[in-house]
Protein backbone atom coordinates (compact mmCIF):
# COMPACT_ATOMS: atom_id res chain seq x y z
CA UNK A 1 0.00 0.00 0.00
CA UNK A 2 1.23 3.64 -0.73
CA UNK A 3 0.40 6.35 1.44
CA UNK A 4 -0.29 9.42 -0.34
CA UNK A 5 0.56 12.52 1.92
CA UNK A 6 0.10 16.22 0.91
CA UNK A 7 3.26 17.66 1.93
CA UNK A 8 2.83 21.30 1.29
CA UNK A 9 0.05 23.11 -0.25
CA UNK A 10 0.40 26.50 -1.57
CA UNK A 11 -2.51 29.03 -2.51
CA UNK A 12 -5.57 27.46 -3.29
CA UNK A 13 -5.49 23.93 -3.25
CA UNK A 14 -8.32 20.79 -3.01
CA UNK A 15 -6.32 20.14 0.44
CA UNK A 16 -4.32 20.87 2.77
CA UNK A 17 -1.27 20.01 3.96
CA UNK A 18 -1.58 16.77 6.20
CA UNK A 19 -4.09 15.06 4.29
CA UNK A 20 -3.71 11.79 3.47
CA UNK A 21 -4.96 9.23 1.28
CA UNK A 22 -4.02 5.77 0.72
CA UNK A 23 -3.31 3.59 -1.77
CA UNK A 24 -3.96 -0.30 -2.86
CA UNK A 25 -3.52 -1.58 -6.25
CA UNK A 26 -7.99 -2.11 -6.04
CA UNK A 27 -8.84 0.47 -3.87
CA UNK A 28 -8.30 3.57 -2.20
CA UNK A 29 -9.60 5.12 1.27
CA UNK A 30 -9.38 9.01 2.04
CA UNK A 31 -9.10 11.45 -0.69
CA UNK A 32 -6.60 14.58 -1.41
CA UNK A 33 -9.06 16.47 -3.34
CA UNK A 34 -10.19 14.37 -6.28
CA UNK A 35 -9.91 15.45 -10.06
CA UNK A 36 -6.67 15.59 -11.95
CA UNK A 37 -4.56 15.72 -9.05
CA UNK A 38 -5.65 12.79 -7.48
CA UNK A 39 -5.35 10.44 -10.55
CA UNK A 40 -1.99 11.37 -11.29
CA UNK A 41 -1.28 10.25 -7.08
CA UNK A 42 -2.83 7.15 -8.09
CA UNK A 43 -1.08 6.28 -11.27
CA UNK A 44 2.31 7.04 -9.45
CA UNK A 45 1.19 5.29 -6.19
CA UNK A 46 0.28 2.20 -8.45
CA UNK A 47 3.24 2.75 -10.34
CA UNK A 48 5.10 2.13 -7.07
CA UNK A 49 3.37 -0.94 -5.94
CA UNK A 50 4.07 -2.50 -9.28
CA UNK A 51 8.12 -1.50 -9.17
CA UNK A 52 8.89 -2.33 -5.77
CA UNK A 53 10.01 1.69 -5.12
CA UNK A 54 9.73 2.87 -1.70
CA UNK A 55 9.28 6.46 -1.99
CA UNK A 56 8.93 9.76 -4.51
CA UNK A 57 7.23 12.95 -4.74
CA UNK A 58 5.52 14.72 -7.26
CA UNK A 59 5.24 18.41 -7.47
CA UNK A 60 2.49 19.36 -8.89
CA UNK A 61 1.32 23.03 -10.25
CA UNK A 62 -2.32 23.10 -10.49
CA UNK A 63 -2.64 24.96 -13.88
CA UNK A 64 -4.58 24.09 -17.13
CA UNK A 65 -1.86 22.11 -18.38
CA UNK A 66 -3.15 19.60 -15.73
CA UNK A 67 -7.06 20.58 -16.12
CA UNK A 68 -6.84 21.79 -12.32
CA UNK A 69 -7.02 25.26 -12.22
CA UNK A 70 -7.15 26.20 -8.69
CA UNK A 71 -4.10 28.03 -9.66
CA UNK A 72 -1.82 26.87 -6.03
CA UNK A 73 0.86 24.07 -6.07
CA UNK A 74 0.97 20.93 -4.53
CA UNK A 75 3.80 18.90 -3.17
CA UNK A 76 2.84 14.99 -2.37
CA UNK A 77 4.80 12.55 -0.34
CA UNK A 78 4.35 8.70 -1.68
CA UNK A 79 5.95 6.10 0.70
CA UNK A 80 5.08 2.16 1.30
CA UNK A 81 3.32 1.23 3.92
CA UNK A 82 2.60 -2.40 5.34
CA UNK A 83 -1.16 -3.25 6.21
CA UNK A 84 -4.39 -1.08 5.48
CA UNK A 85 -4.98 1.92 7.36
CA UNK A 86 -6.89 1.49 10.28
CA UNK A 87 -10.49 3.34 10.92
CA UNK A 88 -9.65 3.40 14.45
CA UNK A 89 -7.22 6.25 13.83
CA UNK A 90 -10.22 8.55 13.15
CA UNK A 91 -11.78 9.66 16.35
CA UNK A 92 -14.90 7.40 17.47
CA UNK A 93 -18.08 7.88 16.90
CA UNK A 94 -20.46 5.84 19.22
CA UNK A 95 -24.23 5.73 17.67
CA UNK A 96 -26.53 4.42 19.59
CA UNK A 97 -29.72 3.25 17.87
CA UNK A 98 -30.07 1.38 15.02
CA UNK A 99 -33.62 3.09 13.98
CA UNK A 100 -34.42 5.20 11.00
CA UNK A 101 -32.39 8.06 11.74
CA UNK A 102 -29.51 5.88 13.40
CA UNK A 103 -28.88 4.53 10.37
CA UNK A 104 -28.98 7.86 8.63
CA UNK A 105 -26.40 9.21 11.02
CA UNK A 106 -24.21 6.12 10.16
CA UNK A 107 -24.47 6.37 6.63
CA UNK A 108 -23.77 10.13 7.10
CA UNK A 109 -20.49 9.84 8.57
CA UNK A 110 -19.20 6.90 6.82
CA UNK A 111 -17.23 8.83 4.32
CA UNK A 112 -15.94 11.28 6.76
CA UNK A 113 -12.60 11.25 8.67
CA UNK A 114 -14.19 9.62 11.53
CA UNK A 115 -15.09 5.85 13.00
CA UNK A 116 -18.69 5.55 13.38
CA UNK A 117 -19.95 2.69 14.90
CA UNK A 118 -23.81 1.50 15.18
CA UNK A 119 -24.90 0.43 18.37
CA UNK A 120 -28.36 -1.49 19.39
CA UNK A 121 -29.52 -4.39 20.98
CA UNK A 122 -31.91 -5.55 17.93
CA UNK A 123 -29.96 -7.62 15.51
CA UNK A 124 -32.70 -6.82 13.29
CA UNK A 125 -32.36 -3.31 13.05
CA UNK A 126 -28.68 -3.71 12.73
CA UNK A 127 -29.16 -5.23 9.91
CA UNK A 128 -30.67 -3.14 8.00
CA UNK A 129 -27.27 -1.12 7.98
CA UNK A 130 -25.85 0.04 5.17
CA UNK A 131 -22.98 -1.90 3.50
CA UNK A 132 -20.04 -1.53 5.30
CA UNK A 133 -21.47 0.20 8.66
CA UNK A 134 -19.44 -1.25 11.42
CA UNK A 135 -22.08 -2.78 13.70
CA UNK A 136 -22.39 -3.72 17.47
CA UNK A 137 -24.82 -5.84 19.18
CA UNK A 138 -25.01 -5.69 22.80
CA UNK A 139 -27.24 -5.83 25.41
CA UNK A 140 -25.39 -3.67 27.66
CA UNK A 141 -25.04 -0.21 25.40
CA UNK A 142 -23.55 1.43 28.26
CA UNK A 143 -20.61 -1.22 28.60
CA UNK A 144 -19.90 0.58 25.56
CA UNK A 145 -19.53 4.24 26.87
CA UNK A 146 -17.49 2.95 29.75
CA UNK A 147 -14.76 1.21 27.57
CA UNK A 148 -14.85 4.08 25.13
CA UNK A 149 -11.53 6.15 24.71
CA UNK A 150 -11.21 9.57 26.05
CA UNK A 151 -12.59 12.10 23.46
CA UNK A 152 -15.42 9.96 21.76
CA UNK A 153 -17.98 11.31 20.57
CA UNK A 154 -21.57 9.65 21.20
CA UNK A 155 -25.03 10.21 19.49
CA UNK A 156 -27.63 8.74 21.27
CA UNK A 157 -31.19 8.29 19.65
CA UNK A 158 -32.31 5.08 21.11
CA UNK A 159 -36.44 3.24 20.96
CA UNK A 160 -36.64 4.45 24.57
CA UNK A 161 -36.45 7.54 26.65
CA UNK A 162 -35.40 5.87 29.45
CA UNK A 163 -32.31 4.08 27.21
CA UNK A 164 -31.23 7.71 26.41
CA UNK A 165 -31.35 9.17 29.32
CA UNK A 166 -29.47 6.60 30.95
CA UNK A 167 -26.72 6.84 28.13
CA UNK A 168 -26.29 10.20 27.63
CA UNK A 169 -25.65 10.25 31.49
CA UNK A 170 -22.92 8.06 31.06
CA UNK A 171 -21.68 9.76 28.37
CA UNK A 172 -21.64 12.96 30.34
CA UNK A 173 -20.49 11.07 33.51
CA UNK A 174 -17.69 10.61 31.82
CA UNK A 175 -16.37 13.99 31.56
CA UNK A 176 -13.89 13.56 28.72
CA UNK A 177 -16.61 12.83 25.63
CA UNK A 178 -16.08 15.16 22.54
CA UNK A 179 -19.61 15.44 21.91
CA UNK A 180 -22.74 13.89 23.43
CA UNK A 181 -25.84 14.41 21.18
CA UNK A 182 -29.29 13.48 22.38
CA UNK A 183 -32.35 13.54 19.77
CA UNK A 184 -35.19 15.06 20.61
CA UNK A 185 -36.85 18.45 21.69
CA UNK A 186 -35.86 21.40 24.12
CA UNK A 187 -39.09 19.45 26.57
CA UNK A 188 -37.03 16.26 26.10
CA UNK A 189 -33.69 18.41 27.40
CA UNK A 190 -35.99 19.64 30.56
CA UNK A 191 -37.06 16.11 31.20
CA UNK A 192 -33.37 14.50 30.94
CA UNK A 193 -32.22 17.43 33.52
CA UNK A 194 -34.68 17.12 36.01
CA UNK A 195 -33.97 13.10 36.13
CA UNK A 196 -30.28 14.08 36.19
CA UNK A 197 -30.76 16.41 39.11
CA UNK A 198 -28.74 19.17 37.12
CA UNK A 199 -28.10 20.79 33.86
CA UNK A 200 -26.30 19.55 31.59
CA UNK A 201 -24.20 21.26 29.62
CA UNK A 202 -22.45 19.73 28.05
CA UNK A 203 -25.39 17.84 26.05
CA UNK A 204 -26.44 19.31 22.32
CA UNK A 205 -30.29 18.16 22.44
CA UNK A 206 -31.59 18.57 19.89
CA UNK A 207 -29.28 17.19 17.58
CA UNK A 208 -28.86 18.35 14.64
CA UNK A 209 -30.32 21.90 16.00
CA UNK A 210 -29.83 23.90 12.38
CA UNK A 211 -32.26 21.48 11.04
CA UNK A 212 -34.79 21.07 13.98
CA UNK A 213 -38.30 21.30 12.03
CA UNK A 214 -37.55 19.05 9.25
CA UNK A 215 -38.04 15.23 10.67
CA UNK A 216 -36.38 13.25 7.59
CA UNK A 217 -33.83 11.04 8.68
CA UNK A 218 -31.53 11.78 6.01
CA UNK A 219 -31.66 15.87 6.81
CA UNK A 220 -30.96 15.14 10.71
CA UNK A 221 -28.46 13.05 10.00
CA UNK A 222 -26.40 15.76 7.19
CA UNK A 223 -27.00 18.21 10.27
CA UNK A 224 -25.82 15.75 13.06
CA UNK A 225 -22.78 14.87 11.05
CA UNK A 226 -21.75 19.14 10.51
CA UNK A 227 -22.12 18.94 14.47
CA UNK A 228 -20.06 16.00 15.36
CA UNK A 229 -17.08 16.65 12.33
CA UNK A 230 -17.02 20.33 14.01
CA UNK A 231 -16.25 19.32 17.66
CA UNK A 232 -13.82 16.18 16.62
CA UNK A 233 -12.51 15.70 13.23
CA UNK A 234 -9.14 17.35 12.13
CA UNK A 235 -10.35 17.36 8.27
CA UNK A 236 -6.57 15.80 7.59
CA UNK A 237 -8.04 12.57 6.10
Amino acid sequence: MIRVVVASAQGSTPREAGATMHVTADALHGTIGGGRLEWMAVAEARAMLASGEEAREMDVPLGPEIGQCCGGRVRLALSRVKGVPEAAAHPPVLIFGAGHVGRAVAQALAPLPLAPVLIDGRGDELALAPPGTVTRLTAIPEADIRAAPPGTAYVILTHDHALDFLLAGEALGRGDAAYVGLIGSATKRARFERWLGRDAPGLTCPIGGAGVGDKRPEVIAAFVAVEVLGVVGNGSG
